[in-house]
């Protein structure tokens, strides 16, 4: 397979409010998806494609980060920064400058994406079109436009416009970015240093004037765990078979199937799809219903979960449904 051989950056700042409580204790990035963290996941797809030297700017909950990745075995050369303030999306890639060679392309992510998308033909757009930025986009139903910052692009495939979450009405496409960013080194010239600066609305403006942003469609699997509703999603997409990469086996019962790195008792009745992480102890005559519990959790006798998700080291003594627990905090869903 053709290698990609260029740099890339994650980005890996962002606070993940939106997944609270499940990010009360954990960064983004680690959220496990069948019991894999994104990050792992993303890692190993950037070394599939021959990119191996990768920095990230960390900033909320860095040290968890930076502890799991810095000596890692999925093969990444693992570098970052710590941000002291948040620095919006281009602000970030703006301290990573030093990172990158002059005159070369490069790639940007988000830290929540979880795609198949193929990257390598992206980077030969890119390459070829002689753009500054080339974004991933991909083809989402016309009533779903209004969850995504949506693109317009001319016949060439350069965008002309963005519409920011735009009404099923006003939108005039239904190709929405995906956060999947090949930048050539002159992208730097359009972010100001020590600036809060932010790609959507700082640097795209810009660009589009020149006609600089070329397109890329992602016909492959993509996903963000940015939301709950999403992570909910994601999860269960891995079990139909839409998302590939290395995770547990997924061991069919009666009613339903599931992952799990924890055994299972025998009278434990699984409906769905679920996954169960590390060290879980399952009490008995437990039912577990399309939920997912991260590692360490205490489940006790006779109860029933249904619809929830769980983070780690939780302990559930009653019965729970279409709840998400983390940190000692529960909110409904």
């Amino acid at each position: 397979m053709e290698k990609a051989n260029l740099k890339a950056m994650v980005m890996s700042a962002g606070m993940g409010s939106r997944l609270e409580p499940l990010t009360l204790q954990v960064p983004k990035p680690l959220v496990t998806v069948a019991n894999r963290p994104v990050m792992d996941i993303l890692f190993e797809k950037l070394v599939n494609i021959g990119i191996k030297d990768v920095i990230c700017n960390t900033y909320y909950l860095s040290e968890q980060i930076i502890e799991r990745y810095k000596l890692n075995d999925i093969g990444i050369n693992f570098n970052y920064i710590k941000e002291d303030t948040l620095s919006g999306t281009a602000g970030g890639l703006k301290k990573c400058q030093f990172f990158f060679d002059e005159g070369e392309d490069f790639v940007v992510l988000s830290g929540d994406g979880l795609t198949d998308a193929d990257i390598l033909k992206g980077i030969k757009l890119h390459k070829s079109s002689n753009a500054i930025a080339t974004i991933g986009i991909k083809q989402v139903k016309h009533d779903e436009v209004s969850h995504f910052g949506v693109v317009v692009t001319d016949k060439d495939g350069f965008i002309t416009e963005f519409q920011e979450k735009p009404s099923v009405e006003e939108a005039k496409s239904n190709y929405i970015n995906t956060g999947i960013y090949i930048f050539n080194y002159k992208i730097f010239d359009y972010i100001p240093e020590n600036t809060f600066y932010d790609f959507a609305k700082n640097v795209f403006p810009k660009l589009l004037l020149e006609r600089q942003i070329n397109t890329f469609v992602i016909n492959d699997y993509w996903s963000d765990i940015g939301t709950l509703e999403q992570y909910r999603l994601s999860t269960n997409d891995v079990f139909e078979g839409n998302c590939n990469f290395k995770h547990g086996e997924i061991i069919e019962t009666s009613q339903g199937a599931y992952i799990s790195e924890t055994s299972i008792p025998e009278d434990t009745v699984i409906i769905g799809n679920s996954t169960i992480g590390k060290g879980c102890e399952i009490g008995k005559n437990v039912v577990i219903e399309n939920s997912i519990l991260w590692d360490n959790i205490k489940v006790a006798d006779n109860i029933c979960l249904k619809n929830c998700i769980v983070a780690c080291g939780e302990v559930i003594t009653s019965n729970l449904e279409n709840k998400v627990i983390g940190h000692s905090k529960t909110v409904s869903v």
